[in-house]
C-alpha cells in the first residue's frame, strides 16, 4: 500500500482528516453553549389570545422572537395530572409533547423539569400527585420510575430524545414530601435514582440533573451534596437557581459567590454545571440584563468547559399576563433589553449589521 511521507499509508491520512473534519460538525450542537429559556407558559398564553411582537413592532411566534435573541434551549415542566388553571395548571405529558415537537423543528435543545407534583415544586411545597399520594413507599419509587418513563418514551416515540431530564424540581429539601423529603435521605436516594435509572432507560445519553435553588449558597450546596454521594444518588449534572430578587440584594452582592460555588461543585463532585433558572425585574432591564451578562460569564469561567449554560424562567411570561415579575417580556408585548443578554457577541454584531 502507497505510504505518505509521515511513513501512514494514504488510506489513513485521508481517514483520520475526516473524522478531524466531521467531529466538530456532528458535536456542535451538543457542545454549544445553553442560552435556554423556560416556557412553561408559552401554550396557555397563546390560548388565551396573548400576542407576541418583536422589538420592531412585528407580531411573530415567541418562539421565533427567542430564537431570533439568541435562545437556542427551552426548558419544559412536566406535572402528573395537572389542572385547567390558566397560570397553575397545564403542562400535562401531552402538553409537553407538542411543545417539544416545536421547538425541535425550531432546531431548539429540550430540557424536561419533572416536578412530580400535579402542580409547582420548590423549596416550600413537594407535594405528592393526588393519584400517588396514599401508595406505600415501594409503589412511590415505582410512580417515580414509571412516570418518568412514560414521559421519555413517548417523547422518543415522536423523534425527541432530550438532551437534559431534571428529576425534581429545586429539591433542597427533597421531594414527594415526606416520605422523600432530606429528613428521610435513604428513601430520597432511591427516588432520585428511580427517575435517573427509567431516563436512561429510554436513552442513555440523556443527562439527568439534580437541581436545588439558591446557587450563591455553596454550605447548602454542600450539604445537598455530600448526601448525596453518602447515599449513593446517581446523576450526571448539578443545576442551580439564581435570582437575586428573592435573596433580597442586587447581583452584585452575590454574583461572585455564585461563581465559587458553581467551581467547587465541579471540583468538589467532578459534575458539570448548569444555572437552570435565573430572573430578574421587568422593570428593570438595563440591572436584569447586566445580571444576565454577569451570570453568562461566570459560568462559561468554570473550569474545563463544565459550565453548561443559562436557563432564564419564563422570559415570555410578561407581568400584565402573569401577574409574574421576573420577566423579559414587558406589558407591551415586546422583550426588554434584557433578553438581548443571551444573543453570543458574534450574532449582537450580525443584527447590528
Amino acid at each position: 500500500m502507497k505510504k505518505s511521507r509521515f511513513g501512514l499509508p494514504w488510506r489513513s491520512i485521508v481517514w483520520f482528516g475526516l473524522v478531524l473534519f466531521l467531529f466538530p460538525f456532528s458535536n456542535r450542537v451538543n457542545a454549544q453553549f445553553v442560552r435556554g429559556a423556560d416556557i412553561g407558559w408559552l401554550q396557555q398564553m397563546e390560548a388565551t389570545g396573548y400576542k407576541f411582537y418583536d422589538t420592531d413592532g412585528v407580531q411573530k411566534n415567541c418562539l421565533v422572537i427567542l430564537k431570533d435573541h439568541g435562545i437556542n434551549t427551552v426548558r419544559l415542566r412536566v406535572w402528573v395530572n395537572p389542572s385547567n388553571d390558566p397560570r397553575s395548571g397545564h403542562c400535562s405529558k401531552a402538553d409537553v409533547v407538542e411543545m417539544a415537537l416545536r421547538a425541535k423543528k425550531m432546531g431548539m435543545r429540550i430540557l424536561i423539569d419533572f416536578h412530580y407534583s400535579d402542580s409547582w415544586a420548590d423549596p416550600q411545597k413537594q407535594n405528592k400527585p393526588a393519584d400517588w399520594a396514599n401508595d406505600p413507599f415501594p409503589k412511590l419509587v415505582m410512580d417515580v420510575y414509571q412516570h418518568t418513563f412514560d414521559v421519555l418514551d413517548t417523547l422518543k416515540s415522536v423523534g425527541i430524545i432530550p438532551q437534559w431530564v431534571q428529576i425534581g424540581n429545586e429539591i433542597t429539601g427533597g421531594m414527594l414530601w415526606p416520605d422523600g423529603s432530606t429528613a428521610h435521605w435513604n428513601q430520597l436516594a432511591q427516588l432520585l435514582n428511580a427517575g435517573y435509572k427509567a431516563t436512561k432507560k429510554v436513552d442513555p445519553s440523556t443527562k439527568v440533573i439534580i437541581h436545588l435553588d439558591q446557587g450563591n449558597n455553596n454550605q447548602r450546596f454542600r450539604t445537598f451534596f455530600d448526601n448525596a454521594t453518602k447515599y449513593g444518588v446517581h446523576y450526571d449534572i448539578i443545576g442551580a437557581s439564581y435570582y437575586p430578587f428573592w435573596l433580597g440584594t442586587d447581583y452584585k452582592s452575590t454574583i461572585d459567590d455564585l461563581g465559587k460555588n458553581l467551581d467547587d461543585m465541579v471540583k468538589r463532585y467532578g459534575k458539570e454545571v448548569m444555572v437552570v433558572e435565573v430572573g430578574g425585574e421587568a422593570d428593570h432591564p438595563q440591572n436584569t440584563y447586566d445580571m444576565l451578562r454577569a451570570v453568562i460569564k461566570k459560568v462559561k469561567e468554570v473550569p474545563n468547559h463544565k459550565g453548561l449554560g443559562v436557563i432564564y424562567w419564563e422570559p415570555e411570561g410578561a407581568q400584565n399576563w402573569s401577574g409574574y415579575a421576573l420577566s423579559c417580556w414587558g406589558n407591551d408585548g415586546k422583550p426588554t433589553k434584557a433578553l438581548d443578554a443571551f444573543m453570543p457577541d458574534s450574532f449582537k454584531r450580525k443584527v447590528a449589521n
